[in-house]
């Protein structure tokens, strides 16, 4: 899938969805076009029985550089679609989270504003060496209007967040995995291959317990303790259901033998 002028590509192989921005030249700027060639991506994902996992990765030297400021300023103050990304995307159809499925950041160079929140909104971030990462809004004026000040601070810690957020300066892959915003960082030739693999081996699993592991990571976090144990126990009886679940669990009995 693509959309009209392939400002977003798309191929399926084994489960596994690669959706790859592609306006290189603009260091894949969120213009209309790219914004919903996102949407549509991850609308198919959600709704793709064939589909288990889906990476998210750009082409060129940028994974995303955020909204496209060339169109921002000739939309001026008529284009209030522009003052909230994520609101921007919203907009052309995709749910608060992109997916209920498993999503993969493949960060190949810079992640900027909102390039950085769509990542954010992804499960997990794997990174080339030369990545950057970063929310320099700040530096123009304004803030993050996607959700970085409130998805940042969540996923690493505060201090080093607020930095970011409160500098607009961006931090490099290593300092990204030091504190665990990034779970690998590989060479840059090998970033779409570990990708792959990583998505592969979570394939391999019944999708309905990760998708119920993945609402309960997503949903449970303001929860009290309790309350998000009896809520995972009850998605857990739910895909205990499951053939693919009943089988395993023989499985598991029979190689215990």
């Amino acid at each position: 899938m693509s959309n009209e002028n392939n400002s977003v590509l798309f191929e399926v192989d084994n489960g596994v969805a690669l959706m790859t921005l592609n306006r290189p030249e603009s260091m894949n700027a969120l213009n209309v076009d790219i914004s919903k060639g996102i949407a549509a991506g991850f609308e198919r994902i959600d709704n793709d029985p064939d589909i288990v996992v889906g990476i998210v990765t750009g082409n060129g030297r940028a994974f995303c550089a955020g909204a496209d400021l060339k169109e921002r300023a000739k939309a001026g103050d008529s284009g209030g679609q522009w003052h909230d990304v994520e609101g921007y995307i919203d907009g052309y159809g995709t749910p608060p989270q992109p997916t209920m499925k498993p999503l993969i950041a493949a960060i190949n160079g810079h992640a900027l504003a909102g390039g950085l929140e769509l990542a954010l909104r992804c499960d997990l971030m794997i990174a080339s060496n030369n990545a950057k990462f970063g929310l320099p809004e700040i530096v123009h004026g304004f803030f993050p209007g996607g959700g970085g000040p409130q998805r940042l601070p969540r996923a690493i810690p505060r201090a080093v967040a607020m930095e970011v957020i409160l500098t607009g300066d961006p931090i490099d892959a290593e300092t990204a995995l030091r504190c665990g915003l990034v779970s690998r960082v590989v060479e840059h030739d090998e970033l779409i291959p570990t990708a792959k693999k990583l998505a592969a081996r979570i394939a391999e699993h019944n999708p309905v317990a990760l998708r119920a592991v993945k609402e309960i990571s997503d949903g449970t976090g303001d929860m009290p303790m309790q309350q998000a144990l009896r809520f995972g126990n009850a998605l857990r009886w739910i895909v205990g259901q499951t053939d693919r679940a009943k089988t395993g669990s023989q499985k598991w009995v029979d190689r215990a033998r």
